[in-house]
């Protein structure tokens, strides 16, 4: 695997920080409430240690997957803990648990995995098209094993994006895993002038 330099590390974090303020923007609108979503720590880790610093396997998560298409092909993945799922359903006025909970979630996962990739897209001038969201409540453990890792499976790296989010002055939390395909990571670096 690949060991990143703290240059490359820095051009991922800035991927990551126009991502993030683009996705407080859409949620921003979305939730009629002022939004603001920290920036993140950027990990590129082999895939299982970035599903064991995410937290434990048995642990019960909301994930939002959604496939990408185009000049970066992989997976993104947003993880929520349920206490933070269900807060942000309930923000939306939808019950925490129900089937337009699940919905409402995956909309969510939509604009901010869409956000982050639109910041990729804008920072190298990539083709990438989001395919539509699947959402899936389970173990952690589970998630990955049946999710990430079919759509993995030319790939052992994940970018991991730790995000805070303030809605008016209330704290939550998120994770985001771009799962790229094996030459996904290098293509980025390329484009962003740090090519091998």
């Amino acid at each position: 695997m690949k060991i990143y330099s703290e240059l490359e590390l820095d051009a991922l974090r800035e991927l990551a920080n126009i991502g993030s303020g683009t996705a407080a923007t859409a949620l921003s609108q979305m939730l009629a409430r002022s939004i603001d979503v920290s920036v993140p720590t950027a990990l590129a880790l082999p895939l299982a240690e970035a599903v064991e610093t995410v937290g434990d396997a048995e642990l019960v998560v909301t994930g939002v997957v959604l496939p990408v298409f185009g000049g970066l092909e992989g997976l993104t993945v947003l993880l929520f803990e349920e206490h933070d799922a269900n807060r942000i359903c309930e923000l939306l006025g939808v019950e925490p648990g129900s089937e337009f909970a699940i919905s409402a979630l995956a909309e969510i996962g939509n604009i901010l995995c869409s956000s982050y990739l639109g910041a990729i897209v804008s920072m190298t001038g990539l083709s990438i098209e989001p395919g539509p969201p699947q959402t899936a409540c389970d173990m952690l453990g589970a998630i990955v094993a049946s999710v990430l890792a079919v759509g993995a499976a030319s790939t052992d790296i994940a970018l991991l994006l730790d995000s805070d989010i303030r809605i008016e002055g209330e704290e939550s939390s998120f994770t985001f895993m771009l799962v790229p395909s094996a030459a996904g990571v290098a293509e980025l670096l390329a484009r962003l002038g740090l090519g091998a």
